[in-house]
């Protein structure tokens, strides 16, 4: 579901992070309940997926700032398992204290669409700041001689049912249900193993189009092997400035980015959550800051506490009438 990123990236952050966890002073007496105060012990930042991909990432780069800032060790915390439900439950259930952290993606509001939930996805986390969101590009390969959306569209009426659309599960999964039904148009969509696999097929010409995730897409759109139709965000990213959006293309309204946030229990002090907040916002605001969410194939896109207590119900809401329209089954892997 989830990009594979360099190894060399991944290596340099975790030692950075690791070192600056090893060098910070011990932690000062106090309560920990207020802004003040808090941290006063360090802090477990739970990513709910294997290491290497851009939750790991970005995760250890919050990490890494928040260890230097508070003077308190911020621990990265790979739980993986169940598209993020392993790690999640694992948040859900700590002290409502700030101590325990959670990467939230959009796996976190499509997973009530298609799962028996163990906690109340509205009401289980107090969310503290959405970071941003990677994009996917609609992409053909050499098997679909077209040019732009209409292009596909057409050939899609056509021959309904006929394109395959490759994709994986989870968030992809649910970008291709999305795009299916808004298009109003009929393709075969082949569940992958993975984002890759899936991407690979298109552009062997074994399928027709994929929504291609950013990090791994982005080579192959440069060299002329995918064809990028449209992105799957409601605005152009600046990595690939010439491809128009799905909404600009006719497709209105589709928004399918996998996005990024950090989450900690419901009950969380106040204090603590907005000591957080503008702590992490501070830090995705600095030039080198965003140009590093930029490399990663990420789109800043900043919210507040306030902000993401409306966004998350109308994001499940969203995500459930797709899941209903396009009759998914109730477990999706």
């Amino acid at each position: 579901m989830f990009s594979r990123l360099p190894c060399v990236l991944i290596a340099s952050l975790i030692t950075l992070t690791a070192g600056a966890a090893l060098a910070q002073p011990k932690a000062a007496s106090g309560a920990s309940g207020t802004s003040g105060t808090y941290p006063t012990k360090p802090i477990r930042l739970i990513v709910p997926f294997s290491p290497g991909g851009t939750n790991d990432v970005l995760a250890r780069m919050i990490a890494q700032h928040l260890t230097q800032t508070f003077g308190q060790s911020v621990i990265v915390d790979n739980r993986a398992g169940g598209e993020g439900l392993i790690g999640t439950e694992i948040a859900v259930k700590a002290p409502p204290d700030g101590y325990t952290l959670l990467l939230v993606s959009s796996a976190y509001v499509m997973n009530p669409a298609v799962r028996k939930m163990p906690y109340d996805s509205i009401k289980a986390m107090d969310f503290i700041a959405k970071l941003g969101a990677s994009f996917t590009v609609l992409s053909t390969g050499p098997s679909l001689p077209v040019n732009n959306l209409k292009d596909l569209l057409a050939a899609a009426k056509s021959r309904p049912g006929e394109l395959v659309l490759t994709t994986s599960g989870g968030f992809q999964y649910f970008a291709s249900a999305l795009f299916a039904s808004l298009s109003k148009h009929e393709f075969n969509i082949v569940l992958y193993k993975g984002a890759v696999p899936a991407m690979i097929d298109v552009i062997g010409g074994q399928a027709h189009v994929t929504f291609a995730v950013s990090v791994p897409a982005l080579p192959h759109l440069r060299s002329g092997k995918l064809k990028g139709l449209a992105t799957g965000t409601l605005k152009r990213t600046e990595l690939l400035p010439d491809i128009p959006t799905l909404d600009e293309s006719g497709i209105k309204g589709y928004d399918a980015s996998n996005w990024y946030a950090i989450a900690t229990a419901a009950g969380t002090p106040p204090a603590v959550i907005a000591k957080l907040h503008n702590e992490i916002e501070r830090y995705f605001k600095l030039p080198e800051v965003q140009k590093q969410v930029t490399t990663l194939g990420a789109v800043l896109d900043l919210k507040s506490p306030e902000e993401m207590r409306k966004f998350i119900p109308a994001e499940i809401a969203k995500w459930t009438r797709v899941a209903i329209d396009t009759r998914m089954p109730r477990t999706v892997d």
